[in-house]
C-alpha cells in the first residue's frame, strides 16, 4: 500500500474516533445515568442480551445496562474464557444483585444461530437487545484484494448473525409481549467512508 494511502486513512480513523464515536459513548453514557433503574425494567424488560460483550464497546454497554439500569445480562460470545471473565468483572463493578448469564456463540461457524439463541434464552424476558458483534478485515484493503472468505465471514457475522439473534429475540417473546428495545450499531465507516475505496466492503456490511 502507498505510504500516502495508510496515511490518509489513519488521519481518517482518528478523525471519525474524535467526531463520531467519543461523542457517541458520551452521550450514551449520560443519557442512561440519568435513568432511573427501575425505568428500563418497566419499559422494556428485566434482561438484557448484548452480543459481542467480552470488551470493548459491547462490555461498556453490558456494565452500563446493569449499572443504571439494573438489567439482569446475557452476554453473548464466542470464547468461554472472555465470557467468565467479563462475567466476573460486570459482576464485580455493579455487585451481586445482578443476575448474568453467559451464551457461547460464533457467529462465523454456527450454523443455526437462531435456535442456540432461542434455547438459550428460553423462559427469559428479553426487554432489550444490543446487536454489538461485527468484525472487518486485518488492514485496509480495496475491494478486489478481499479474499472471499473473508467478505463471506464478515457477512456472515455482521449481517447474517445480526439478524438471527434480532429474529431469536422478537419471536421468543418480545414482539408477543408488545414491548422491548433493540439497539443494532452500525459503523461510521458506513456513512463517514462509504466510497472510501480501501473500506467499501467492510462500510456495506456496517450500513
Amino acid at each position: 500500500m502507498d505510504s500516502w494511502l495508510l496515511l490518509l486513512t489513519c488521519l481518517g480513523f482518528l478523525s471519525l474516533s474524535r467526531h463520531l464515536i467519543i461523542p457517541l459513548l458520551t452521550y450514551l453514557s449520560t443519557t442512561t445515568a440519568a435513568a432511573k433503574p427501575e425505568d428500563l425494567k418497566t419499559r422494556y424488560g428485566p434482561w438484557a442480551l448484548v452480543t459481542g460483550s467480552t470488551d470493548g464497546i459491547g462490555l461498556a454497554f453490558a456494565v452500563q445496562l446493569a449499572r443504571h439500569g439494573g438489567l439482569n445480562l446475557v452476554l453473548v460470545g464466542r470464547s468461554p474464557a472472555k465470557l467468565d471473565r467479563a462475567s466476573a468483572q460486570i459482576s464485580s463493578e455493579v455487585g451481586n444483585h445482578v443476575e448474568i448469564r453467559t451464551l457461547e456463540v460464533d457467529f462465523a461457524t454456527t450454523s443455526d444461530v437462531e435456535r442456540v439463541v432461542r434455547d438459550g434464552i428460553g423462559g427469559l424476558e428479553i426487554g432489550v437487545l444490543v446487536n454489538n458483534v461485527g468484525m472487518t478485515y486485518p488492514g485496509a484493503r480495496y475491494f478486489h484484494e478481499v479474499e472471499e472468505e473473508v467478505w463471506t465471514e464478515m457477512v456472515r457475522v455482521n449481517l447474517v448473525g445480526t439478524t438471527m439473534v434480532t429474529r431469536a429475540v422478537l419471536l421468543g417473546g418480545m414482539l408477543e409481549r408488545g414491548k422491548g428495545a433493540i439497539v443494532s450499531l452500525g459503523s461510521g465507516a458506513a456513512a463517514v467512508l462509504p466510497s472510501h475505496p480501501l473500506f467499501a466492503v467492510y462500510a456495506a456490511t456496517k450500513a
